[in-house]
């Protein structure tokens, strides 16, 4: 009983993401290693294979996760300076009223 119970734990931990916490595709139940450009989504190799993804542009999952990440600090960048830009404009403009 507890063998089996341990088997089931273990085949929904492997449908949920995988043992080693990787996520698969749902349409395949393969793990999910490439990143599809055209529809910004994660793809397994089937995918990679079928018509739909044939012909758009694919990169591994981490190179693509890489790029973003440098994405979105560089916003992060942007938005820091703005705030920055802001408090500096507002505080002057509270020494005007004052």
């Amino acid at each position: 009983a507890k063998i089996i119970e341990i088997a089931k734990r273990l085949s929904l931990q492997a449908a949920k993401g995988g043992v080693r916490g990787e996520k698969l595709c749902e349409k395949h139940q393969e793990v999910l290693k490439l990143f599809c450009e055209e529809e910004q989504i994660p793809i397994c190799l089937v995918c990679r294979e079928s018509q739909a993804h044939r012909v758009h542009a694919v990169v591994p999952i981490e190179e693509a996760a890489e790029e973003h990440k440098e994405k979105f600090q560089a916003y992060v960048q942007i938005l820091k300076d703005r705030r920055e830009k802001l408090l500096g404009l507002k505080t002057a403009e509270e020494g005007k009223s004052l």
